[in-house]
């Protein structure tokens, strides 16, 4: 490592969110560039910089800065320098040279201990001079605590968080419990908080590391879609992530009890808001499905509504059953009413069906789906506006740092959806909090009709709301099951429902729609992957080679996304001088690329510009899942600009491309919510536990007009038969069986 000191002659730029900066520091009287995480560093400042020198492709040799610390300046031109820079507001250069003319290399010294001279100064008041005076104590106190934080191996960015979070009280806290950071400071977890509790010397039985080392195993829970743990099993991950015994965890489980941070219900624990938000979710679902008309009326009204929907289904030419004409008087019947279903079996034209009716009533109708991709396929289908839930929900656009991990949105029970009925569509993909959210804003008598498949890969997040609502049995629900006529026609639908069903599929490649190479060289599977995509699919579906997708169960092997995102940039979006790029990490993003957010950002804005450049709608919000196209890498701003879908641009500073990755391959879950034209799957080997039907499934239903499968058939057979499906805990079926015995 380097070490340099100098001070800093002009930001180039800084990001305001992480302090990532480019800057010209000037050291021993020569210019130099540096870049790093330096959040607060202003104009002027003195600096003792830790670092290396980099080779930059396109900006050439660089300082890259790893560790940096904010040095008071000592001699008259330095204190001036950093006085005329605007670091300290009111002054400027005019006064800062009086100033230092006045009192010289003594300057920092009576701004420190006697700021009421700086008032001997023509154009300084008294009232100025402490206001002065503040300020730069103010800057003393934060360089003190980032060199204070830096021993404890935190980088400057968390140092300027924390201190902002608790001030001079800082020190206390991290000497006596510096598990609190995890709790209050958005980017501290449990392990970085281990780390400095170590480093302060706290014992690794101390009560406060147990607590946190319990809530910090049921976060990682919740990543795995669970919404609780078995007692017996947060004992048994906790105690083995902290080293200490079972009963040390359990006793401090008791505390968190009562303390309300934990819940224990029938040996099942909670994160206390994981629990409310089923026990919410169960209440307002009572509250909504409350029947829109009794049951005498309703007998009385049935021949009626029946034939009027049938006469309906007949003027959109739609072939209409039994179970499709029993959801559609549901949905006029009852407030709440779920629809599921496979593949072709006509959830879509029931949808429309009963759009069509509500029209004709007069009915405000909203639709909503999780993801862009599902709202642009529901628009598709139904020729009526659909938005994304987040959108529907109007998310909260004044979100800080700190409160974008506690999402809020302008719809609620205070400020319902104004709508008489809300379908929402891929309902599989919702999980608890937003299910929770969704409901809050929906008031009692509005009809809410949630429908998806049922057995699709659940929510990313915690819960499997659609499964436990079907599992519950306390609302109507219509699962249609017939294939029609003209899905009977696709392979990929007749062989979605066999390998629901557990029956093998027919793989002799005498399909129109369905096809399985048989490959056991991966090298093979690259190559043909590769000619697939650029020369016989696009013709084959009438589309683009982008619009292409590859699944992959996995992120890691030959096989996993990230191997194969590397090789198909390589052919399909190949270097050229006339493409920029940008090198993160281990990825390089290119001009014209295929990416995909993969993390909820809240804070970020999108922007839709008219042909002609103008913006005509804005909003905030790029979701886990969101994908599209890098259009612009702009060098001198240090950002690239990607399309997502509906035209929505965002700008993506450098330091935030972590939250990006390529997505020509992706992985089966990341698909949910999203048809492609064309699906090809590397399926060779890989873990049982993802090698399952349910999997399988999904990603067979993902295509809609050709899925190519390259690898080994007996793999696929395998799948078929595997159904260790990964079991999720959660409790939202059982708070519903409670809620509705003690409403009987």
């Amino acid at each position: 490592m380097i070490e340099m000191q100098g001070y800093v002659d002009h930001i180039i730029f800084q990001n305001s969110n992480n302090g990532y900066t480019v800057m010209e520091v000037v050291a021993d009287e020569e210019e130099i560039t540096c870049v790093g995480m330096c959040p607060g560093l202003t104009e002027g400042e003195n600096i003792h910089a830790t670092g290396e020198y980099t080779e930059h492709p396109v900006y050439g040799k660089q300082f890259k800065i790893s560790e940096y610390r904010i040095v008071a300046p000592t001699d008259r031109d330095s204190v001036l320098r950093y006085l005329a820079s605007g670091a300290v507001k009111g002054i400027g250069a005019a006064l800062a040279l009086r100033i230092v003319k006045k009192f010289g290399d003594d300057t920092f010294r009576i701004v420190e201990e006697e700021p009421e001279r700086l008032a001997e100064i023509k154009g300084i008041s008294l009232r100025k001079a402490r206001e002065i005076a503040e300020q730069m104590e103010s800057k003393k106190d934060l360089r003190d605590a980032l060199v204070f934080l830096q021993q404890y191996g935190i980088s400057n960015t968390l140092a300027i968080r924390i201190y902002d979070t608790y001030g001079p009280e800082m020190y206390g806290i991290l000497k006596e419990n510096p598990y609190r950071l995890a709790d209050d400071i958005n980017g501290i977890g449990f392990r970085l908080a281990d780390e400095i509790a170590s480093k302060v010397g706290i014992h690794a039985d101390s009560d406060f590391r147990i607590r946190s080392g319990i809530m910090y195993t049921l976060l990682n829970a919740l990543g795995e879609g669970h919404c609780y743990l078995p007692t017996e099993l947060l004992k048994e991950r906790a105690a083995t992530l902290l080293g200490v015994s079972r009963e040390a965890v359990g006793v401090q489980m008791n505390n968190l009890a009562m303390d309300k941070k934990l819940i224990v219900r029938d040996d099942c624990a909670y994160a206390a808001a994981f629990f409310y938000a089923e026990m919410n979710c169960a209440g307002m679902l009572l509250d909504r499905s409350i029947p829109m008309m009794s049951a005498s009326l309703y007998a009385t009204m049935e021949k009626g509504l029946r034939e009027h929907v049938e006469n309906l289904a007949l003027s959109l030419g739609m072939e209409l059953d039994e179970l499709q004409l029993q959801a559609v008087l549901t949905c006029i019947r009852n407030g709440l009413i779920i629809l599921s279903g496979g593949p072709g079996t006509g959830k879509t034209a029931t949808i429309n069906l009963i759009i069509k009716y509500f029209e004709e009533e007069n009915l405000d109708i909203c639709l909503a789906a999780p993801t862009g991709r599902a709202a642009k396929r529901m628009t598709e289908a139904t020729g009526f506006e659909a938005k994304t839930i987040h959108r529907l929900l109007e998310l909260n656009s004044a979100l800080s740092d700190e409160t974008a991990r506690r999402v809020s949105f302008e719809r609620n029970e205070e400020n319902p959806i104004d709508a008489d009925i809300i379908i929402i569509d891929e309902m599989s993909m919702v999980d608890i909090q937003l299910f929770q959210a969704l409901l809050k804003a929906v008031q009692p008598g509005t009809r809410l009709m949630l429908v998806g498949d049922v057995d699709q890969l659940p929510s990313v997040g915690p819960g499997q709301v659609l499964s436990d609502l079907i599992k519950s049995k306390c609302f109507p629900t219509v699962i249609l099951e017939r294939i029609f006529r003209q899905a009977e026609k696709s392979d990929i639908v007749v062989n979605a429902h066999r390998i629901n069903k557990g029956q093998p599929i027919t793989m002799d490649n005498k399909s129109r729609d369905f096809f399985m190479l048989e490959r056991s060289d991966t090298n093979v599977i690259y190559k043909h992957m590769i000619q697939l995509i650029q020369d016989k699919l696009p013709k084959y579906v009438n589309a683009t080679f982008m619009d292409i997708q590859v699944l992959t169960p996995m992120r890691k092997g030959p096989l996993g996304c990230e191997t194969l995102n590397g090789i198909l940039q390589k052919y399909l979006n190949p270097p050229h001088v006339s493409k920029k790029e940008y090198v993160a990490g281990e990825t390089v993003f290119r001009l014209g690329d295929k990416v995909m957010q993969i993390k909820n950002n809240y804070q970020l804005e999108w922007e839709i510009v008219s042909r002609y450049g103008i913006p005509i709608d804005r909003g905030q919000g790029i979701f886990n899942g969101d994908m599209g196209r890098i259009v612009e890498i702009n060098e001198s701003a240090s950002n690239l600009v990607v399309e997502f879908d509906e035209h929505r641009r965002v700008t993506y500073p450098y330091s935030i491309l972590d939250e990006l990755e390529l997505s020509y391959a992706i992985t089966i879950h990341k698909s949910q919510g999203s048809e492609y034209p064309a699906v090809i799957l590397p399926l060779l080997t890989g873990p049982r536990m993802l090698f399952n039907r349910n999997l399988l499934y999904t990603a067979i239903t993902r295509a809609k007009g050709c899925v190519t499968i390259l690898g080994s058939s007996n793999t696929v057979l395998g799948m078929i038969d595997n159904v260790s499906e990964n079991q999720r805990y959660t409790g939202l079926c059982r708070r519903i069986l409670e809620m509705y015995s003690m409403e009987e």
